[in-house]
């Protein structure tokens, strides 16, 4: 039966006409802006433009703070189609950036008493953003092979570690300001164009792999990097992000295109409850390959061998 809802949280990036299409529900956060007033985190550019955001983001990189959905908001939600007879699949943020995940069982749990015959499963993504938004798509398509909620969420636990990310986060003064780097560093390789470049590790975070010099070096590597971890490429659906460095992720979009031919690439915006978090310097895409293997020993390997020649 295919009659079940996917719920994802606020930090799935995928914007209405997204969801519309691939019939995707969310549960909103919360965030506090410099100002100090708190509004809801929406996957919608509500209450100021996406170019207004990250400048105001970079310019109070300290000034604004997110928080998640409650256990009751969780519950407000997932009753709503419990009383339409629809079985749950909820996914949530990596467990290693936020407790969202948490708050979904304990919503679960409190509903487990009034609906006996129905079933909620809750999935930690171990990704965020885009990164948990393809997921998310993925199992809506499976839903729509007509796959069962039990073997839906059984291929997503099964795969969520397939889920890479290729691209880079060249603002590195606003990671330093969310103190993960000093400041002279920083600066530094802000200067001197270093982009560092990432990928999701075996725990459901980002892991530097290397970096390398200026854009064009940075998305060529990129696509190296992809070639050798990405697994049918013809038939996947590519998202790519950025937060503020459209022209990068437009050539990045051209180079994917022609050298991987997937069957679909999808631009997407990276939302406040994201943002907020990453900051304005990002460009990776996201899609299914090889399995993650276990403190990125295989993904640092290729990435050496690619900055190597």
């Amino acid at each position: 039966m295919k009659d079940f809802v996917i719920i994802c949280d606020v930090t799935c990036d995928l914007n209405e006409e997204l969801r519309k299409r691939f019939n995707i529900e969310y549960v909103k956060g919360h965030m506090t802006t410099p100002e100090g007033k708190e509004i809801e985190t929406v996957l919608e550019w509500k209450d100021f433009t996406h170019d207004e955001f990250y400048a105001d983001l970079k310019k109070n990189p300290n000034g604004y703070s997110t928080s998640p959905a409650s256990p009751e908001e969780f519950k407000i939600v997932f009753e709503k189609y419990l009383k339409e007879g629809k079985d749950i699949l909820s996914l949530s943020i990596s467990t290693g950036l936020s407790g969202t995940y948490n708050f979904s069982v304990a919503a679960a749990e409190m509903l487990k008493e009034s609906y006996p015959k129905r079933k909620i499963i809750c999935i930690d993504s171990l990704r965020f953003s885009t990164g948990f938004g393809l997921l998310a798509v993925r199992a809506s398509l499976l839903r729509e092979e007509g796959k069962s909620l039990d073997e839906v969420a059984k291929w997503v636990e099964e795969n969520k570690c397939c889920l890479h990310e290729a691209g880079f986060l060249d603002d590195l003064s606003f990671v330093a300001a969310k103190g993960r780097l000093s400041k002279s560093k920083a600066f530094m390789g802000t200067l001197i164009g270093i982009k560092p470049m990432g990928e999701f590790d075996y725990n459901g975070l980002t892991t530097i792999l290397g970096k390398v010099k200026g854009d064009k070096k940075a998305i060529d590597t990129a696509v190296e990097y992809m070639k050798k971890t990405i697994i049918n490429p013809e038939e996947q659906i590519i998202f790519i992000a950025n937060t503020n460095r459209l022209k990068q992720a437009l050539l990045f979009k051209e180079k994917i295109q022609a050298e991987l031919k997937p069957k679909e690439i999808i631009m997407t915006d990276v939302y406040p409850a994201d943002g907020i978090n990453i900051g304005p310097g990002l460009m990776n895409a996201v899609y299914f390959g090889t399995k993650i293997s276990e403190g990125l020993v295989n993904e640092k390997k290729i990435f050496a061998e690619i900055t190597s020649k």
